[in-house]
């Protein structure tokens, strides 16, 4: 009879022993997930920052390099075209260029299509400028067609500007 008393006295202390032991598993196993959605909306509400960040110095630079060449266009017709003039322009299109590449790595494909869109259409208005500014131009390119070509670049802006919006979640 004692054996019997020891054996369910035991038990009983295993028993309150385990339901602690397990009840504190449970309870270390629900902060963990606690921890872990939070640090998935950290990282979440990290993303989207750097990428909001990426989309504002984009479309800044992109904006400003289109209205870069706009000003050489118009100094070309205007003057001789100056070293400080070749520079602001070249600047432009670096910062551009370097924001680009930026998106490049950050951006989803649904925004890297009409970046790259736009980006393409930058480009092939400079090539133009320059060729025209060096008194060498591609075949039946003139002023007035980079100067139409410059001012298309704008629907491209808006597209890559829309896509980065809708991107961001913003109406």
């Amino acid at each position: 009879m004692e054996i019997s008393s020891v054996i369910i006295a035991v038990a009983g202390v295993a028993g309150t022993l385990g339901g602690a032991v397990l009840t504190q598993r449970g309870s270390e196993r629900v902060k963990r997930r606690e921890i872990e959605l939070v640090r998935g909306h950290e990282e979440a509400r990290e993303r989207l920052s750097l990428r909001r960040t990426c989309y504002v110095e984009l479309n800044r630079d992109a904006r400003q390099f289109t209205t870069a060449l706009n000003k050489h266009l118009h100094v070309m017709r205007e003057r001789t075209v100056e070293d400080a003039d070749r520079v602001a322009l070249d600047e432009a299109r670096d910062a551009h260029r370097d924001r680009y590449s930026e998106a490049q790595m950050i951006a989803p494909e649904a925004v890297l299509t009409p970046a790259s869109a736009a980006n393409q259409a930058l480009s092939r208005v400079y090539g133009q400028v320059k060729r025209l500014e060096r008194g060498e131009p591609g075949p039946g390119e003139t002023m007035e067609g980079a100067a139409r070509a410059q001012y298309e670049v704008w629907d491209f802006l808006r597209a890559m500007r829309l896509a980065m919006r809708q991107d961001l979640g913003v109406e």
